[in-house]
């Protein structure tokens, strides 16, 4: 196994610290923020991870012979994963009522509600609002997290098709679809009459479970195997997608999610993504 260590500052004695530990037999600089350990024992695990948590470090662990020529599909959450915010947050903002929203979709997210009924609850306390607030949402608040372009130019280029599956809306979807060359989208719809929120989703609620079946639908379609597939999340309304995935991915996620995914990033960007995909 290779060892993936990434920070956004890893000192030289950390690493050499890290190889000893570890019985790594070299040091690869990946990138900036990222070393390669190679042909570390997995045994040290347990030792590594408290080791690195410790000193506010990522680690993962990648067979050697993984490429990322392997994938064929990457899926993405939206929200707090592909994006910085909670897009039903920041539309709540604009009717004062982000803090009773953002309560509920905390809760979603910690696996403490039923995300349809959530969401239900959230889009309710919409209603009234003016369209226009979507718009306003996306051109002033909406931001990528960090690396989502590095990563998704990296994936591009191995020939790996994109998913951003949410459950959140299809105003966002279909925009970032567009402005980042995502090859298929799926989310919820808002019903909008007159011009205003009319504080119901359109159709069947896109939760976890449909999370699921939109990446095994589109894994289908592309003739994928499952270990052929990556799925990044953070929230419990991803853990059936990111089951049905060969590689699982937290990223800045909620514990749950972390205990579950088969790697964790909490230090880095999303182009922490690209080096536990292997080599070129």
């Amino acid at each position: 196994m290779n060892l993936i260590i990434q920070g956004k500052d890893i000192p030289t004695p950390s690493l050499k610290q890290l190889a000893k530990l570890s019985g790594a037999d070299a040091i690869e600089a990946v990138s900036l923020t990222a070393f390669r350990l190679q042909k570390a024992h997995e045994s040290t695990r347990a030792e590594v991870a408290a080791w690195c948590e410790a000193n506010a470090l990522d680690c993962g662990w990648v067979p050697a012979g993984r490429r990322i020529g392997d994938f064929g599909l990457l899926v993405m959450d939206m929200d707090s994963t592909l994006i910085t915010i909670e897009c039903i947050d920041e539309i709540a903002d604009m009717q004062g009522l982000k803090p009773q929203v953002s309560a509920i979709t905390e809760a979603a997210m910690r696996g403490e509600i039923d995300f349809a009924e959530s969401l239900r609850r959230r889009v309710a306390l919409l209603a009234g609002l003016d369209e226009s607030a979507l718009q306003r949402v996306y051109d002033e608040r909406l931001q990528l997290s960090p690396g989502a372009e590095a990563l998704l130019a990296a994936v591009r280029a191995a020939g790996i098709r994109t998913l951003l599956v949410s459950g959140g809306f299809t105003f966002f979807t279909e925009r970032l679809e567009t402005q980042l060359g995502l090859d298929y989208t799926a989310a919820n719809t808002l019903e909008i009459i007159d011009g205003k929120l009319s504080g119901r989703v359109l159709g069947e609620i896109v939760d976890a479970q449909a999370k699921a079946d939109w990446l095994n639908q589109v894994r289908t379609t592309l003739g994928l195997k499952r270990e052929q597939v990556i799925a990044v999340g953070d929230g419990a309304n991803d853990l059936k997608m990111m089951a049905e995935a060969g590689v699982s991915i937290a990223y800045h996620a909620k514990p749950v999610v972390r205990a579950q995914a088969s790697q964790a990033l909490n230090r880095v960007g999303l182009d922490g993504v690209i080096p536990l995909l292997g080599g070129a």
